[in-house]
């Protein structure tokens, strides 16, 4: 399913703009877009790049699960639990989230991946000190054992993934 939109299927487009709506109309059309989103194509839902091959990714389900609290989750898990501190807003977030999804996917029988808003739980970001965003905090038996910031490339994040989790405690 993919999805276009022309002047002919928004109606305010087709009409008449006044001299004063004349500049917001032109502010707003020259607006720019990050490199990676310029290229994509939205197709079935999934992100795909237009000037690469098709290739599918495994589907991973999310599982939309309700705790009373983080610590919870982190006390009644059997394996490490990666935390994703993110937002809404935050760029390198959402460049994160399909690199997210194929490292939970190659890693799903060693961790479980687990994605907090910032926005809407600031008291858990307060409690963990975050700062910067995405911030990354490897849980094990409950207690963190390695943090990062920034964004990763699947392989460098796998890396330090499974670094973390060869570290003794």
């Amino acid at each position: 399913m993919a999805i276009s939109l022309t002047a002919s299927t928004i109606p305010s487009l087709n009409a008449k703009v006044s001299a004063s709506s004349s500049s917001k109309l032109s502010r707003l059309s020259s607006l720019q877009f990050p490199v990676q989103l310029r290229r994509l194509r939205i197709s079935n839902g999934s992100r795909t790049s237009s000037s690469s091959k098709r290739r599918s990714l495994p589907v991973v389900e999310a599982k939309k699960q309700t705790f009373s609290s983080l610590d919870d989750l982190l006390q009644e898990s059997d394996k490490p639990v990666l935390v994703d501190f993110y937002a809404t807003w935050c760029g390198p977030c959402q460049y994160m989230a399909p690199i997210l999804n194929e490292v939970g996917a190659a890693l799903k029988d060693k961790i479980q991946v687990v994605k907090i808003d910032t926005e809407k739980y600031p008291q858990i970001a307060d409690t963990y000190r975050i700062e910067a965003l995405p911030t990354f905090i490897l849980f094990k038996d409950g207690t963190p054992s390695d943090r990062f910031e920034g964004a990763f490339a699947k392989d460098q994040l796998i890396q330090r993934i499974e670094n973390s989790l060869s570290v003794k405690q």
